[in-house]
Order: structure tokens, then sequence, then C-alpha cells
């Protein structure tokens, strides 16, 4: 058992698998933590379970949240469509706060465990526009996290890990191939069937397909 401990958010996507089997490949005990919170696919909890058993995190746990309470967001609310085109701006998927709450319990486990890393699979090259899926914000969060926590004020610095910040999806699935990331066990569809077959259409499923295809890998995703 190694005396590197982290958090791992896992959503059962193929970047936050990627980021688990990263953090493993450190040397850190791993306690991936995923969120049910009235996402539009529960299809990716499944996903979660099954790349946390397949990569040996030491514990994976889930928390309920209702976020479908606020809405806002093609994820929470199912009166609006997930976008099966591009889009400009900041896309209808973007769950306000997502990041800022999922974060904020992650920092609060770290504290019980006694670990000062907490990694996070947000992307600023391929991504889909998300506020909290920048460094800055990254930055920011980490800031935070050392004032409002003991941890931080008693000098046991905490640090977020966004270690897919600067990497293209096709970098990604190639790093995720060399530690061993079963990426059939993924589910990364905004709107996946309950079995997880992916839509094909929506924007996670196109930079998805794209990762695979410039990586020159086979993509083991199932469509509907």
């Amino acid at each position: 058992m190694s005396d590197k401990k982290a958090v791992v958010l896992l959503s059962g996507g193929l970047d936050s698998a990627t980021v688990l089997a990263m953090a493993r490949d450190e040397g850190y005990e791993c306690f991936a933590l995923g969120f049910d919170y009235g996402q539009r696919s529960s299809a990716e909890l499944m996903a979660a379970q099954r790349v946390a058993a397949d990569l040996d995190a030491r514990e994976h746990k889930v928390v309920k949240l209702d976020l479908r309470v606020i809405g806002g967001s093609a994820l929470t609310d199912d009166s609006i469509d997930v976008p099966e085109e591009e889009t400009s701006g900041i896309p209808v998927t973007y769950v306000p706060a997502r990041n800022t709450v999922f974060l904020s319990i992650a920092l609060g486990w770290a504290e019980v465990l006694g670990a000062q890393d907490i990694f996070v699979g947000v992307n600023a090259v391929d991504y889909s526009g998300y506020p909290d899926c920048r460094p800055e914000y990254i930055e920011a969060f980490e800031d935070m996290a050392n004032l409002a926590t003991r941890a931080g004020v008693e000098g046991k610095k905490l640090n977020i890990r966004a270690p897919l910040m600067k990497m293209s999806k096709s970098d990604i699935v190639k790093r995720g191939t060399e530690l061993g990331v079963d990426y059939s066990l993924t589910v990364s569809c905004y709107q996946a069937q309950a079995d997880g077959a992916a839509c094909g259409r929506c924007d996670s499923c196109r930079l998805r397909a794209a990762g695979f295809a410039e990586a020159g890998l086979a993509d083991p995703t199932v469509y509907a």
C-alpha cells in the first residue's frame, strides 16, 4: 500500500479513466469519487464502477446529489435537448457550478483521508468551452482549498492535479493506452442508452471519436 493517497474524480468517461491510470502510475493509492447528480445518462455510473475495479482503486464512492433541482443544463433538464451539431460559445451541456461542487466534496474527503492531492480530468485543449475546465479556474480553486481547510492552514498543501489540461484528445488516448486503460469499459456520451451505447452525434462523442482516429487506434465505443 502506498503512503501517497489521492482522491480521483471518476465520471466513467475516457478522460477520468485516463487520469485514474496516471495517478496510479505515479504511485498513488487512489480513492475514486463519482457523483449521481441527476445526469441524463446514468450509464456512466456503471462505467465508473467498472473502471475503478479494473484500475485497482482502493475505494470508490458515489455521492448522490440532485442538480436537477436547479437545472440549467441539457444534462440535468430533460426539456433542454443535447445539441447534435457544433455550437458556438458555452454549450447547453455545461452544468452550472458542477466542477466546483464536485471538487469541494473531493476536498472534504481528501482532508478526511489525509490526502494532499486531488486529480481531475479537465482539459483546455479538446474541450467544449466549459469555464470550469480552464487553468485559471483550477489555480483559483487550489488557492481557495489551501485557505479554507485545516490541512492548508496547518501547512499541508493541497494540490489540484489536472494532468490532461494541455493534452489533445488523441494524446490522452495514447497515454491511457500505454497505461493499460481499457476504454471499452468507459462511457463518454452525453445521452448514452442504459446499456452504455453511445449516440455518436453529441459533442462528447465527436471529440472521443476524433481522438481515437487521430491517435490511429481502434475506437471500442459501442454505438446505438
